[in-house]
This record gives C-alpha cells, structure tokens and sequence, in this order.
C-alpha cells in the first residue's frame, strides 16, 4: 500500500504537469491575440511579473481569473484548462457566438430570463417572415 507521502508527492507532480501545460496553452493563445503578457496582465489587473509565474506553471491562476482570462484571450474555459477536446470538435478560438453565450451563462438568473425571451421573439419573428 502507498504511503501518505507516495500519493501526495504523486498528486503534486500532476497539479504541476496541469498548471504548466496550461500556462504553455495560455502563451499561445496570448500571442495569437498579439498581446504582451504586460497587456494581458494590465487587463487583468495583476503584476506582469505574476502573468510570467502563471505561464511557466510556477503559480495557480486563481479560478475567479478565468472567465475574464478566456474572454481576453477569444477562447473558452474549457480551453484555456485543456479540456476542449472533450468539450468541442473543433480547434481554434471559440466563435464570437459561443463566448457571448458564456458571458451570459455568468450573468443573474434574471437576465438571462430577458435574453432568453428576446431571442425567442427574434427566432418566431424569423420563422413567421
């Protein structure tokens, strides 16, 4: 049977390959976007110093940073934490169409309520025409 410390140290050695390959992920898409990680870092109000720490996976991006960071970078969640395999078929940034229904996903119950009646007025107004 493993010790406490073989599974800790085996846990550790994951979060570390996960946070190092999702800062490479974020480099990219970053410079796909033809921003500095000072621009990005700006944008997201931390030190650029700590943008670099996130890219190299020598610091956790804090998960209330990620609905912003994907919206910065024109990608989803799901692709900045590399999980957009399973969550989509296709590669590439995520559709202008998808990131608005993200941002709307994040707003108040109440909003989403009146976003959800405009569209299906636009849909039975289409459809009627």
């Amino acid at each position: 049977m493993t010790s406490l410390t073989q599974w800790t140290d085996a846990m550790m050695s994951q979060d570390n390959s996960f946070y190092t390959a999702m800062g490479k992920r974020i480099a990219q898409f970053r410079k796909a976007q033809n921003m500095t990680q000072t621009q990005l870092a700006d944008a997201l109000g931390i030190a650029q110093q700590t943008m670099a720490h996130y890219e190299g996976g020598k610091l956790r991006i804090p998960v209330a940073l990620l609905a912003t960071l994907s919206t910065l970078l024109e990608v989803s969640v799901e692709e900045v934490i590399g999980e957009s395999g399973n969550a989509k078929s296709k590669r590439g940034p995520a559709s202008k169409f998808q990131r608005q229904i993200e941002q709307i996903g994040l707003m108040p119950r109440a909003k989403q309520k009146f976003i959800s009646e405009m569209l299906e007025a636009l849909i039975k107004q289409q459809q009627a025409s």
